[in-house]
C-alpha cells in the first residue's frame, strides 16, 4: 500500500468532502429540518472518509478521462440513485418529473397506459394491469415482461426510467414489446395512451339479495370515503348480510387510504397497524375512531399474491382483530413503509422509512399474509403462476428477521374474471351464505 504525505491526502480529503457535499446538499437541506428526531442516528456512525475519498477520484477519473465530456450534474444524480437502488426495491430518488407525477397518482388521475411495474434482475416486469385502461384492454398480462418501449430497449434502464417512457400525451401509440411465459418469441402491444383515472373502488351485483361485493383497486387518499359513500348506497336499499372486499391484484398506496379502510370495519378502538423505524417519526399507531359501518355482518377479504403493501395492512388488521375471514391464496409481502419527501430542487426522495406490523404484532415483510382459507383459481390460470412476481423475488429486498428467507411462498397468476368462472369469489359467497346459515339455525335453536 502507498503512503501519500500528509500533504496529499489533506488536499484529496478536502476536495472529497467538497465533491460529497455537491452531491448530498439537497438531501442535507431536507433533513435539516427533521435534526430533532435524527440527531441520535447520525451521532452512530461516523462519516467513512476512504470511501468518500475513493468516490472522490473515482468522480475526477472520469470527468477527466472519459472517452466524452461528462455532465457533472448528470454523475451526481446517477450517484444518489445509486445510493437508493441499493438499499432496496422501493427506495428511490424523484426527479422533478418523476415527483411530479407521483402526486398525481396519489390523486388519482395521470396520463399513460395503466399498467403497475416492478424491476427484477433488470428486467421490467408487469406486477398488473390496472382495470379498465389501456393496458388492460390491449391484452397486457400480470407477469409480462417489458424488454423495450417504442423500439428502444429498456436493458440498464431503471424502473423510473420504464415508467417515464410509458407516461405521456393523452392519445399518443406506444408500443411495448414483452415476452411472456408459455409464447415462443417476444411480440408487440400497440397501446393508445389515455387519463388514466383510478377509480379505486369497484362494485358489481352478485345476484343474491343482501350480500354485497366491492373491489378496491388502489389505495388512494379518496378511497375509503369512495367505498363508504358505495357502502351505504346498498344499505339504502337493502340490509348488508354480508360482504366481500375483494383486495385482489391490488398494489397498494398510500398507509392512510388503508387505515380509513380498515377503520369502516372495526369498531372504535381497534388497532388497526403499528409502524418501527429508527426514527421518532417513523413510530406511529393506528386505531380505528368510528363504529363498524356493517354493525358486525359477516365479511370475506379476497387476496391473492397481486394484493400488495396497503392491501396486506386491511387484510392484515381484519384477520387479527377476528373481523374478516381471508379467503384466496398468499400475498405479496411488502411489509415496509416508504416515506416520500420533497427536496428543495423540486425533486423528491422516496425513502424506506418503517417496517409496518399487524395489530398481533406480525410482520409480514417477505412472507405475506396467509389466508384463513386457502382457494386456488382455475387451472388454467394455475398453469401459469409462475409468472407473477412477489416481493420476495425483488432485488434487495427488506428481509424479514423473524423467518427464514429460503422459505418462499408459492407463485400464482391471477386474472379477475366474474362469478361463474372466479372460484374464489364463489367460495366466498357461499362462506358467507354458510356462516348466516349456521347463525340462524343456532338463533332459531
Amino acid at each position: 500500500m502507498k503512503i501519500l504525505p500528509s500533504k496529499t491526502k489533506s488536499l484529496l480529503l478536502q476536495r472529497a468532502i467538497t465533491v460529497i457535499t455537491a452531491a448530498l446538499a439537497s438531501t442535507t437541506l431536507l433533513f435539516s429540518a427533521q435534526v430533532h428526531s435524527q440527531t441520535d442516528v447520525r451521532a452512530e456512525s461516523n462519516l467513512p472518509l476512504e470511501e468518500i475519498q475513493l468516490f472522490a477520484q473515482v468522480f475526477s477519473k472520469i470527468k477527466s478521462d472519459y472517452v466524452d465530456t461528462v455532465d457533472e450534474k448528470k454523475m451526481l444524480r446517477d450517484a444518489i440513485n445509486g445510493m437508493l437502488t441499493g438499499l432496496d426495491p422501493h427506495s428511490a430518488f424523484l426527479d422533478e418529473s418523476a415527483f411530479s407525477e407521483m402526486q398525481i397518482d396519489t390523486r388519482g388521475e395521470f396520463g399513460g397506459v395503466g399498467i403497475e411495474v416492478a424491476i427484477e434482475d433488470g428486467v421490467v416486469h408487469v406486477v398488473t394491469p390496472i382495470d379498465d385502461t389501456p393496458a388492460e384492454r390491449a391484452g397486457v398480462q400480470a407477469g409480462d415482461k417489458i424488454l423495450s418501449i417504442d423500439g428502444k430497449s429498456l436493458a440498464g434502464k431503471n424502473l423510473n426510467d420504464a415508467v417515464d417512457k410509458m407516461r405521456g400525451e393523452v392519445g399518443t401509440p406506444i408500443v411495448l414489446t414483452v415476452s411472456r411465459e408459455g409464447v415462443d418469441k417476444p411480440f408487440d402491444i400497440k397501446i393508445i395512451r389515455d387519463v388514466i383515472q383510478l377509480t379505486s373502488v369497484k362494485t358489481h351485483d352478485l345476484g343474491d339479495p343482501g350480500y354485497a361485493y366491492m373491489r378496491v383497486t388502489a389505495f388512494q387518499a379518496s378511497s375509503a370515503r369512495n367505498l363508504e359513500k358505495k357502502i351505504k348506497k346498498f344499505q339504502a336499499k337493502q340490509a348488508i348480510k354480508g360482504f366481500i372486499l375483494d383486495l385482489r391484484n391490488n398494489p397498494g398506496g398510500v398507509l392512510t387510504g388503508a387505515v380509513d379502510i380498515s377503520d369502516l370495519f372495526l369498531d372504535q378502538g381497534k388497532t388497526i397497524v403499528a409502524t418501527h423505524g429508527r426514527t421518532a417519526d417513523s413510530e406511529s399507531s393506528f386505531a380505528a375512531d368510528s363504529p363498524d359501518i356493517l354493525d358486525g355482518a359477516p365479511m370475506v377479504v379476497l387476496i391473492n399474491n397481486g394484493s400488495a403493501s396497503a392491501s396486506e395492512i386491511v387484510a392484515g388488521a381484519l384477520q387479527d382483530q377476528g373481523r374478516a375471514i381471508i379467503l384466496g391464496t398468499q400475498s405479496f409481502g411488502k411489509g415496509s413503509v416508504q416515506t416520500i419527501s420533497q427536496l428543495p430542487t423540486g425533486s423528491g426522495l422516496k425513502l424506506t422509512t418503517a417496517r409496518y406490523f399487524t395489530p398481533d404484532g406480525r410482520s409480514i415483510q417477505e412472507t405475506g399474509v396467509t389466508p384463513d382459507i386457502l382457494s386456488e383459481r382455475t387451472q388454467s390460470i394455475k398453469n401459469n403462476e409462475d409468472q407473477q412476481l412477489r416481493e420476495v423475488d425483488l432485488d434487495r429486498h427488506l428481509v424479514n428477521d423473524a423467518t427464514n428467507p429460503s422459505e418462499k411462498p408459492s407463485k400464482e397468476k391471477d386474472t379477475l374474471q366474474w362469478i361463474t368462472q372466479d372460484s374464489q369469489l364463489r367460495d366466498a359467497l357461499n362462506l358467507l351464505k354458510g356462516i348466516n346459515l349456521a347463525k340462524g339455525t343456532k338463533d332459531a335453536g
